[in-house]
């Protein structure tokens, strides 16, 4: 402990990472630097200003991150089309490797000997904070005080709090009882009653979005214009990505866009039965596949689709910054090269409902795929050795048997 004389602490000015640190102050006898990063969690991020310097720290670092979280970890993990088991968007998962990053350089710039994080020994955010800083600076010292103090009840740290007169704003009234993070692509919901996974989530739960039942009845109508795989304009007005997100945020939750209640596998070994709202990244997926649907080449399609389970595993248990990952990132990226035009769609009660699609990239030749006669664009008689060919095998199988 007395080699640590400046620690870099990820502070959101709550409860638990106020009481980190005073307890890194006391425990380690060390300088704290607090970072707070506004991703796009809606919150005001300024207030834990006041509140690191009422814990007599001097240097506060408060950044507003939502561009670089939605142009350099969002959008190129959208054009993989990475979900994770079938189901999860990724949401807390990609905004890790940003914050990560972040500690370290704050680290440099200041001179500190570590960085510390506020995620428990059970959960993947420990993995991913600390996979990300090694990544980046592998001699990087790592403190996570929930694995070493002894502070592991909600009761013991408000103890800590009052016996060290610790400012902390007592919420009332409105406090959800569930454990929740967001950013400008998710925010999800854990513990409470949703550790039951046979108990339904309380409708009073979901914070950016309507119920599919409740929304309305007329459907909304988009027109996203990609280029090389990014949506860079909607309804024709062109838009940064953090801005293509929270719009999409939006009018995705105004219409019951993006719910989702799911079991997962963490890294750590357990399952883990949580709730999501992704609005923008709900209809970000369907909308860039239809694009890809039409400037993709077949094959290159499915090499990405196989793919996709393997780049998703890595962004979720913490190799944002791997080298397989920058391969496969590599890979994606020149596929995207040709992904450019617009895709039509409405929102409604739910469903990203995909209408049309359009671009002077596309691969679909009306001449070719018409039910009409085609001119003889395409002789259908060469199907049959076409058939004889890839049945060869079978015919063979079958006399065999």
């Amino acid at each position: 402990m007395s080699e640590v004389k400046k620690v870099v602490l990820a502070y959101s000015g709550g409860l638990d990472t106020s009481v980190i640190a005073k307890w890194l102050q006391d425990q380690y006898q060390c300088e704290v630097v607090t970072f707070t990063a506004d991703i796009g969690q809606g919150e005001e991020v300024e207030p834990a200003r006041a509140k690191a310097h009422a814990l007599g720290i001097k240097e506060v670092f408060i950044e507003d991150l939502r561009e670089e979280f939605a142009r350099d970890f969002v959008f190129p993990m959208f054009r993989a089309n990475a979900v994770y088991e079938g189901e999860y968007l990724l949401g807390t998962s990609i905004a890790r490797p940003l914050i990560a990053k972040r500690l370290v350089e704050i680290a440099e710039a200041t001179g500190a000997d570590a960085i510390s994080h506020g995620a428990t020994g059970k959960g993947n955010d420990q993995v991913r904070f600390e996979l990300g800083a090694y990544g980046l600076k592998p001699d990087v010292k790592v403190i996570a005080p929930w694995r070493e103090w002894d502070l592991l009840s909600r009761e013991k740290l408000m103890a800590y709090v009052d016996e060290h007169n610790i400012p902390v704003e007592q919420k009332k009234g409105n406090k959800s009882p569930y454990s929740m993070d967001a950013n400008l692509l998710h925010i999800s919901y854990e513990g409470n009653s949703l550790e039951d996974p046979w108990t339904e989530a309380e409708a009073e739960m979901w914070r950016w979005s309507v119920s599919p039942e409740q929304a309305p009845d007329q459907a909304t109508e988009l027109v996203l214009t990609y280029k090389n795989g990014d949506i860079t304009e909607i309804d024709g007005k062109p838009m940064s990505p953090a801005t293509v997100m929270e719009y999409l945020n939006k009018v995705g939750g105004e219409n019951g866009i993006g719910r989702a209640d799911l079991v997962e596998n963490r890294y750590v070994g357990m399952k883990s039965r949580g709730c999501y709202e992704t609005p923008a990244g709900t209809i970000m997926l369907k909308a860039h596949r239809a694009m890809e649907s039409i400037t993709l080449d077949r094959e290159a399609a499915h090499l990405k689709d196989e793919l996709m389970p393997r780049y998703a595993k890595l962004i979720y248990n913490g190799y944002w910054w791997s080298p397989e990952r920058e391969m496969l990132q590599a890979m994606i990226d020149i596929s995207q090269k040709h992904v450019e035009g617009k895709v039509r769609l409405k929102l409604y009660k739910g469903n990203v409902i995909i209408s049309g699609r359009a671009s002077d990239k596309s691969l679909f030749d009306e001449k070719i795929a018409t039910f009409d006669d085609d001119g003889g664009a395409y002789d259908q008689k060469d199907a049959e050795g076409f058939i004889k060919l890839n049945a060869l095998r079978l015919r063979l199988g079958a006399k065999q048997k």
